[in-house]
C-alpha cells in the first residue's frame, strides 16, 4: 500500500471522522439515514489491479474475486466500496462472500469473531486512479479528488482487501452522533 498513508492530513475536517472510524462503515451510515441500500456495480472474477497484487500476494494479471458496490443513504450514493480476495479463498476462509448479493459486506466482517482488521490507510484519489473512475460513475459532477480508505481483513490467514471511496454526499449525513428519529440497525 505504497501510496496509501497512515494520515488523513489534507482531508476536509468534516470527512475526518468518517475516514478514521475503524468500526463498521455500514453501521455508521445506517445510523445516520432513514434508508440504507447496497447497489451492485460488478461482482465476480477480474484481473487483479496492479496496486492490489502485492498486497494480496497474487502475481500481476492473475484473477481475483472482486466486488464493486455503491452504498446508498436515503437513495443517494455516499460511498463506493471495492473488495478483492484470492479466488481460492472463496472456497475456504471467505466462502461467506459467495452470494452476498445486496447484503452489506460489513455484516460479514463485523459479525465474525475471527476476522482481524489491520490499520486503515488513506489516499486522496485523483481522476487517473481506476477506483476514482468507478466511484465517479455515480456522480454528475465529480470533484477533482476523492478521499478513500483501505484496509486488509484476515480470516484464517486469508486476506480480503477493502477500499472505500467517500462520495461528496457523505457529508450530508453529518459526522457526529446519529440524530434522534433515525432507524437504528445492528450490524
Amino acid at each position: 500500500m505504497r501510496d496509501w498513508k497512515r494520515s488523513t492530513l489534507g482531508a476536509d475536517a468534516r470527512l475526518q471522522p468518517w475516514l478514521r472510524d475503524a468500526g463498521s462503515l455500514t453501521r455508521r451510515i445506517m445510523l445516520r439515514s432513514e434508508r440504507f441500500s447496497v447497489k451492485i456495480l460488478d461482482e465476480g472474477k477480474t484481473r487483479v489491479a496492479q496496486d492490489e497484487s502485492r498486497i494480496l500476494g497474487i502475481a500481476p494479471g492473475h484473477l481475483v474475486w472482486s466486488r464493486d458496490v455503491f452504498l446508498h443513504a436515503d437513495d443517494r450514493p455516499v460511498v463506493f466500496a471495492h473488495s478483492a480476495c484470492r479466488l481460492d479463498a472463496l472456497n475456504s476462509a471467505w466462502q461467506s462472500l459467495r452470494g452476498l448479493g445486496t447484503r452489506p459486506l460489513g455484516a460479514v466482517l463485523f459479525s465474525h469473531p475471527e476476522v482481524v482488521r489491520l490499520p486503515l490507510r488513506y489516499n486522496a484519489l485523483g481522476k487517473g486512479h481506476p477506483l476514482y473512475k468507478l466511484a465517479a460513475f455515480a456522480l454528475n459532477a465529480p470533484p477533482a479528488r476523492m478521499w478513500a480508505r483501505r484496509s486488509l481483513f484476515y480470516l484464517h490467514r486469508e486476506p480480503l482487501l477493502v477500499t472505500e471511496v467517500f462520495l461528496p454526499d457523505i457529508l450530508e449525513l453529518g459526522a457526529g452522533e446519529p440524530g434522534s428519529g433515525r432507524t437504528h440497525v445492528k450490524i
